[in-house]
This record gives C-alpha cells, sequence and structure tokens, in this order.
C-alpha cells in the first residue's frame, strides 16, 4: 500500500507545495490554469484581488535569495494576505531556539502558512509534518531537492509560448547535478507529457539517475540544441561543488555557454531561459540573454502569477472547507 502523499488534503487538494514530484498531471495544470487567470493582475492599477484577506503568511527564509522572497511577498501582498518575512540570521534560532520551538511559536500567532527557502535538502517536507492542520507549507528551495514554484514558473512560460507540451522538444543545459530547479523542472515535463526531453552538459555535472526519465543525454552542446523548442539553462551551483568538477568557466563557456551561433542550430522561434540570477560569459552569452529568443524578464513576471496561484489553491482549499464547502 503507498504512503498517503503529505502535499495533498483527504479530498485530493494541495494542502502544501513541497515539490513537483507525485503530484498529477491535473494538479500540476490546474497551478497552470489558476496562474493563467492572475497573469493580467500585475497591469491593472489596482494590482490586488482579495482572495486571501484576513489569511497570514510568514516567509521563513534560512537561505538568502532576494528576488524570490521579493516575489513570494509581492504575490502574497496582491492576494491581501498580511505578510511577515522573519530575518532568520537575527531570529531566535541563532540564540539556541530550536526550529519547531519557533514553528510552534508563529502558530500560537494565528499564522496560516510558511513559505520556507532552506539549504538542507528535506527541510520543508520536515516542516510540514510538524506543523499544525491548520498550517500549509511552501517550498521556496532545499539544498539540491525541489523549488517547486520556480519549476512551474518555467512550465507556465513554456505553455504560453509553446502551448502542447506533448510537441515540443526542451533541452536543459548545464548543473543538472546540484540544480533543485532541474529536478523540479524534469518531474513536471514529464508528467504534463512533453514530446522529448534532453539533458546537456560535461559528465562531471549530470547526475545519473536523469536516466529514469526517459531524457536524453548530450555532453556535445550542438547535437543536444539540434531542433530543440526550448533551451533552459541552468546556473552553475558553485556554492555546492564539492572538489574539481570543472577545469575553469571560461572553459566551461566554450563548450556549454548558450552563443548565437550555438543557439542557431536549434529551432529558429526556440525560447531560450534561464531560473537566475545570471552569470554572463559563464553560461550564458549576453548577447543571447538580452536577444529576441530570450524569456528571462517573462519569467520572472510569470513568477508572481504561479506563485499567486499556488498560495490560493492551497488557502483557499482551507476558506472552503471553514465555509462547509468541502466534505
Amino acid at each position: 500500500m503507498s504512503k498517503p502523499n503529505i502535499q495533498l488534503d483527504s479530498n485530493g487538494r494541495l494542502r502544501h507545495f513541497l515539490t513537483t514530484e507525485g503530484l498529477s498531471r491535473q494538479h500540476l495544470t490546474e497551478i497552470l490554469d489558476v496562474a493563467e487567470s492572475f497573469a493580467t493582475v500585475g497591469g491593472k492599477s489596482v494590482k490586488k484581488v482579495p482572495l486571501l484577506r484576513g489569511k497570514t503568511i510568514v516567509n521563513l527564509f534560512f537561505e538568502t535569495s532576494t528576488r524570490t522572497r521579493t516575489t513570494f511577498e509581492l504575490a502574497a501582498t496582491r492576494l491581501s494576505a498580511d505578510v511577515q518575512s522573519i530575518n532568520i540570521a537575527t531570529s531566535a534560532t541563532s540564540k539556541g531556539e530550536s526550529l519547531l520551538d519557533m514553528l510552534h511559536n508563529l502558530e500560537a500567532m494565528h499564522c496560516d502558512m510558511f513559505v520556507v527557502r532552506h539549504a538542507d535538502s528535506g527541510a520543508a517536507h520536515f516542516i510540514a509534518q510538524h506543523v499544525a492542520p491548520h498550517v500549509s507549507v511552501i517550498n521556496a528551495g532545499d539544498g539540491r531537492h525541489a523549488h517547486p514554484t520556480q519549476g512551474m514558473l518555467d512550465m507556465f512560460t513554456i505553455r504560453r509560448h509553446k502551448g502542447d507540451f506533448a510537441n515540443i522538444k526542451v533541452a536543459i543545459v548545464g548543473d543538472v547535478l546540484h540544480s533543485r530547479v532541474a529536478r523540479s523542472e524534469i518531474h513536471a515535463l514529464n508528467t504534463l507529457g512533453v514530446g522529448e526531453l534532453r539533458i546537456i552538459g560535461p559528465k562531471t555535472l549530470i547526475p545519473p539517475s536523469v536516466n529514469q526519465f526517459g531524457a536524453q543525454v548530450f555532453h556535445d552542446m550542438e547535437r543536444g540544441l539540434d531542433g530543440v523548442d526550448v533551451v533552459i539553462m541552468l546556473r552553475l551551483q558553485k556554492e555546492r561543488m564539492k572538489g574539481a568538477l570543472l577545469p575553469s568557466e571560461s572553459e566551461y563557456f566554450t563548450r556549454y555557454g548558450l552563443t548565437e551561433e550555438k543557439l542557431a542550430v536549434a529551432k529558429p522561434d526556440a525560447i531560450v531561459m534561464h531560473p537566475g540570477p545570471i552569470n554572463r560569459g559563464v553560461e550564458i552569452a549576453s548577447s543571447v540573454a538580452d536577444g529576441p529568443q530570450s524569456v528571462i524578464l517573462e519569467q520572472v513576471s510569470n513568477g508572481l502569477a504561479v506563485r499567486m496561484a499556488v498560495m490560493s489553491m492551497v488557502l483557499g482549499r482551507q476558506g472552503e472547507k471553514s465555509n462547509g464547502k468541502e466534505g
């Protein structure tokens, strides 16, 4: 008998969002559809909807990320929630208070959601297993494990440009070994039925486990990019590398950096993506990052819509239950 998915409530709806792994195509498609309904909010004169009025969301960032934290804050604010971001470096946990003690104190203040970013893989799952029944957890990145909202905003960007996933070829390029974004993307792409998935990079930066997802592995950039519809470049996770996995950044750029010449073998209407922050001249040339095929800034905008979607689905589920609409 399989274990119940901790991310789902008894009715099969999202309670937490910790990983794209284990969720159905219906769940992922619903996130994309709901995000579509929020995509135009940023262009309105009043950039708010009242869906989460009265809810309290706490950002717990044990690992720094200004952009991710800011987009979560903006997403929650646009849903009319009350938002509190805690600087973990100056919080009580650095004075000896345990993580669980801090969580239980926050729960006692009637918080409804924790957005968690942590350097340790599995941290968000651990927190989700110990929170009160009324509290939801969203994983904003944990170690090498997962970054599900980044993975879904990338899926949202792809779908807006390319439509049906079954008809496209997607290449993920670079440091797959250390990338939680890549893992979330690979699970999502397979669940959404991508036509063809390619992984490109040096042998030292590609985990053997990618073969189980049916991905084709290439160590030659031009061969891997031939005829693809989507190119997802990854940041070199130098802070997570142990040992000499790369000869030098300049040699890496020569072999695996995306230039106009290398991109030319992809389809003429191929889009270029990058989860950021970009190391220009290492993973991607500025002429490509700022070029006509780049949708990197769109990814940032789409991140707001996707994070609004996930928050509204998770906390909206609570609201429906309290209103007697859920059995």
